[in-house]
């Protein structure tokens, strides 16, 4: 027994409050969906078979208007030749005939009413499988989003970035030391610095910023490693 066990249970089914009551919605809109379909094929092999029992039928009946015409035929020749017991005869055999007809043209009717309301099943479960692979994709979407957002903080609350950040404080540090340092120089002395000093100070600051670009490096392959 599926979550569906009748055609009708499905098309008066609300897709919605089955999804708020379940505990797992994408399962959950998985096997509805499933259903729908499996329900969806049965319609309309049961619509198939209709309309093969419908053509039956109809040949059936095409073949009683042939007899009716045919015993109608007889009866008047029947009757033209004297012959009123054959002629009367005769006129039972279509009537037989005839009633047969009209039982076949009544079941005929039957089954038109009942593919006439497979139809309308057919139409309802395509609305609904429809509604139903729409919610999917939206609840695909949302929780995709949802995966995204808990991936995204937990990298960002996680070790390696809180360590990325010391890093960064750091090397704050050293330069506003090798800055410090630079400025001290001049404290307390009037003269100017010689060329030798300001390249001392240069290469201070490349050391600096070589180890900030390293740094920056190291970071970017730890976040790829984590992505």
């Amino acid at each position: 027994m599926g979550i569906f066990s009748r055609t009708r249970d499905i098309i008066a089914a609300n897709v919605t409050d089955l999804l708020d009551k379940s505990q797992d919605p994408a399962k959950m809109i998985r096997m509805i969906i499933l259903e729908m379909e499996e329900t969806l094929v049965e319609v309309r092999a049961s619509a198939a078979r209709t309309i093969a029992d419908q053509k039956e039928l109809r040949r059936h009946i095409d073949k009683l208007n042939t007899l009716e015409a045919d015993w109608t035929d007889k009866a008047h020749l029947a009757l033209s030749k004297g012959r009123e017991d054959l002629a009367k005869a005769a006129l039972l055999e279509k009537r037989k005939a005839t009633d047969m007809k009209d039982q076949l043209t009544a079941e005929v009717d039957v089954l038109n009413d009942a593919l006439k309301a497979s139809e309308q099943d057919i139409h309802k479960l395509q609305k609904k499988l429809a509604d139903a692979r729409s919610r999917q994709n939206a609840l695909m979407t949302r929780l995709e989003s949802a995966e995204n957002q808990v991936k995204l903080r937990t990298m960002y609350n996680g070790d390696k970035v809180r360590e990325a950040f010391s890093r960064f404080d750091v090397l704050e540090r050293r330069v506003d030391e090798a800055q410090g340092y630079a400025d001290s120089l001049a404290i307390g002395s009037d003269a100017p610095r010689t060329l030798g000093d300001e390249i001392a100070a240069l290469e201070s600051f490349d050391v600096v910023d070589a180890e900030l670009e390293a740094m920056k490096k190291a970071m970017k392959q730890d976040a790829k490693k984590e992505g």
